[in-house]
């Protein structure tokens, strides 16, 4: 083809023609990449970015839950610490409660051992003794009642004993400082007394509950009864 006679255009080179070309077709690459960067190599690119901010999450996860593991495992052992104190304050306060109970148990006792009265061995002592039991049993009588019919009876002999009189003959007699026999003293024996019928108290209170039911008090009796 002949060229122009245009003086005012000229023909490019051919060489010119191609260098154009080429920049153009880069310039479309670069615009498509920008325009879709999902595609070529730079969304490759993007998308192994994205994995190392997953994995990172992953261990984020995993360090907190083990962090809850770990607080539970610190408020289970808080909670048992103070479980076991509590147990052993409560241990503690039940020994001192026992221990205390013991020592007030010892104490009434030692109280009630010193208040109780001390009888004297003989007739005197013998007859209070056997006053006080009659009195915590409801047996009426007075010291002068049973002293007057002990002395008469047994002349405060406390082993005495009538081997002649009808009891005597009937092979029961009469025994003790108030002259029981057998059968009387067994029936009207009083519970907390000696079952040996020559006891000078088990005898004494025997015979003064049997007197009791018979004639109202010892205190009524003056002669055999």
């Amino acid at each position: 083809m002949p060229e122009s006679s245009n003086p005012g255009h000229s023909r490019l080179p051919q060489t010119h023609k191609i260098s154009i070309a080429g920049v153009a077709v880069l310039g479309a690459a670069a615009l498509a990449l920008s325009v879709f960067p999902g595609t070529g190599q730079s969304g490759n690119a993007a998308t192994i970015a994205a994995e190392p901010a997953a994995f990172s999450a992953t261990v984020a996860s995993a360090k907190t839950v083990s962090q809850n593991v770990a607080k539970q495992h610190v408020t289970a052992d808080k909670q048992a610490q103070v479980a076991a104190k509590a147990k052993a304050a409560a241990d503690a306060k039940a020994k001192a409660e026992a221990e205390a109970k013991k020592r007030d148990e010892a104490a009434a006792a030692s109280r009630a051992a010193a208040r109780k009265p001390v009888y004297a061995n003989n007739l005197d002592g013998w007859i209070r003794q056997s006053l006080d039991i009659m009195k915590s049993k409801g047996i009426p009588g007075t010291y002068d009642g049973l002293h007057r019919n002990i002395m008469r009876e047994s002349t405060g002999n406390p082993n005495a004993i009538n081997g002649w009189d009808i009891n005597a003959i009937n092979g029961i007699p009469s025994k003790g400082l108030l002259q029981v026999i057998q059968p009387t003293f067994n029936a009207y024996h009083v519970p907390g007394t000696s079952w040996n019928i020559y006891d000078p108290v088990a005898n004494i209170t025997a015979a003064a509950n049997y007197a009791a039911d018979k004639y109202g008090s010892m205190d009524n009796v003056n002669s055999a009864y």
